[in-house]
């Protein structure tokens, strides 16, 4: 019965928000596409395709926090206007795609540094990508499965070592001293048969630390200090910052509402 009611309530929302956004909702993506960000401010007219952006790749290899704080990439896409120059002169994608940083003992390729025109295609390229499919495919197929987004549990994968995010990039980020992690607390669904939400500190730190919710997205650093709605988190604000298009969907209610049903 819990589980009926959790999904009526989602599909209330669902309509709702599709007759509030035109009346049509988009095709659900494929997993190797989940998380993919189109960055085409300025590659069009340049001649170049657009540059498609994986977060999986990134992901199991980064924390959120190296490339949203530390690099400094906006949380919505397009927001940083990241140009070929910044690029070459080792800004933004060039923090790491420099030619020197090494991945697993490999060393990165260098990016829109004007030397090799053929390595643009790695990053400047539309249309499906059989190569790119088949290495998610590959990267995927061990590590513990989501019933939604791209079938990652990436939680688990890092809780059992499969992946080992770098959280921090020598020359770029800077040394902080660790705080206290909260306590887990609880959040009373707005619907009512909805069981709470249980908004776990310790595993968003892990991979975004403090910086990247506080105050950017979260006002506050006090519980109840941001008032918010599901309408918003499907709208792209709050958690919908990040639980929309690359951590876990919105429409996986069971991963939040797991407290008690209230009263």
């Amino acid at each position: 019965m819990r589980y009926i009611m959790i999904a009526v309530a989602a599909l209330f929302v669902f309509v709702g928000l599709a007759f509030a956004e035109g009346g049509s909702m988009k095709r659900k993506p494929l997993p190797f596409e989940f998380g993919s960000v189109v960055i085409e401010n300025f590659s069009v007219n340049a001649g170049l395709s657009p540059v498609v952006f994986e977060h999986w790749l990134h992901r199991s290899k980064y924390s959120c926090k190296v490339c949203h704080v530390d690099i400094g990439f906006g949380m919505v896409a397009g927001s940083t206007k990241i140009r070929a120059a910044d690029n070459g002169k080792g800004f933004y994608c060039g923090s790491c795609h420099n030619g020197k940083s090494k991945d697993n003992k490999k060393t990165i390729f260098e990016a829109c540094s004007g030397k090799d025109s053929q390595k643009c295609g790695i990053c400047h390229f539309t249309g499906r990508n059989p190569q790119r499919e088949q290495a998610f495919a590959e990267f995927a197929e061990n590590l513990p499965k989501e019933r939604f987004g791209n079938g990652i549990n990436w939680q688990l994968a890092e809780e059992k070592g499969l992946i080992n995010p770098i959280n921090h990039l020598e020359g770029i980020s800077i040394a902080r001293n660790a705080l206290a992690v909260q306590k887990d607390f609880s959040l009373d669904a707005k619907i009512a048969g909805m069981p709470s939400i249980i908004f776990s500190h310790s595993k968003h730190t892990v991979w975004n630390g403090c910086e990247l919710c506080h105050p950017d997205i979260f006002l506050g650093v006090k519980k109840g200090a941001t008032k918010y709605s599901m309408i918003d988190l499907f709208q792209g604000k709050y958690c919908g910052f990040c639980h929309k298009k690359v951590a876990f969907p919105l429409s996986d209610c069971q991963r939040c509402h797991v407290g008690p049903i209230g009263q």
